[in-house]
């Protein structure tokens, strides 16, 4: 069979996978493809699956499928796999390190140090240690935040709709009731019609405190021009994100050149570490299905 890996993955992954047949990186022959790996950037739309004659098997290397019309491929006979414990690590430990970097002003000591300035006086720095953290969405990676920001102090609050209760967090019984008392919300949701544009004006006018909000889940699940006025209108400390409605963002993006926005270039799922998880969970993924008879 043949195997196209239509996204940047481990680079010996394609060695490891020849135990299954050809592998190639060259996406003009998809239409020979009985396999095809993809990440984030590969869009694999109904368009992209007729184009796909011999196609059994998609496999997403990371969490979500959002980029994956999943239905209309099922309805072909095309089977979908993702690898949702492989990037935990990974995301959760660049989520922390947004948590970390924004109350010891990591940025902006960086870059006055690198302009010549010494601004020592100016950047006052904050603790995580007794601090709330809200996480929406009580997932594999957002239980790894939870274990990192238990040994840092930080009381953990949560909410999930699928979740009633959990040793790792003080589970709320709606979204409002999580985050009216945080400090930090991290969040960790895929993007679905119910979660999109879910970071908004009404929920940010729940706030009781000003939060610092980090983003590692999907762009798409806030709405960035609310955002925007409530870092201008001091509701939001600042936001810090890894994702965006497109990668890369627009050059129209509402949250660009904004004062306390830190951006990462989606970066969350690219360890060296995980990229080998996650060449190990797709090689099993195709092991399993060949030993069913399924591909």
């Amino acid at each position: 069979m043949l195997i196209l890996i239509s996204d940047a993955f481990d680079t010996g992954l394609s060695d490891k996978l020849v135990d299954f047949g050809e592998v190639t990186d060259d996406k003009s022959r998809l239409a020979d493809a009985e396999i095809v790996l993809v990440r984030s950037k590969t869009k694999c739309d109904r368009d992209y699956i007729d184009n796909a004659k011999n196609l059994k098997l998609i496999i997403r290397g990371g969490v979500g499928i959002d980029n994956i019309d999943k239905e209309y491929a099922e309805s072909k006979g095309i089977i979908v796999r993702n690898t949702p414990k492989a990037s935990s690590i990974a995301v959760a430990e660049l989520a922390f390190a947004h948590m970390i970097s924004v109350p010891n002003r990591i940025v902006e000591g960086h870059t006055s140090m690198a302009e010549g300035k010494w601004i020592k006086k100016e950047l006052k720095r904050t603790e995580l240690y007794g601090k709330t953290l809200c996480l929406i969405g009580l997932g594999n990676i957002s239980k790894e935040v939870a274990k990192r920001a238990a040994v840092f102090g930080m009381k953990v609050v949560a909410y999930d709709k699928y979740v009633e209760n959990s040793d790792l967090a003080d589970v709320k019984k709606t979204l409002k009731e999580a985050v009216e008392d945080a400090d930090y919300i991290s969040m960790h949701v895929p993007l679905t019609p119910e979660t999109s544009g879910m970071m908004n004006k009404e929920l940010i006018s729940s706030f009781k405190k000003t939060p610092v909000i980090i983003n590692t889940g999907r762009g798409a699940c806030i709405e960035a021009e609310d955002i925007k006025k409530a870092l201008e209108g001091g509701k939001v400390k600042a936001y810090a994100t890894d994702v965006y409605p497109t990668d890369p963002p627009d050059d129209d993006c509402p949250l660009r050149n904004v004062k306390n926005v830190f951006m990462t270039p989606h970066i969350g799922a690219s360890s060296v570490e995980n990229l080998l998880r996650i060449g190990s969970e797709a090689h099993s993924i195709i092991e399993d299905l060949v030993k069913e008879g399924k591909i």
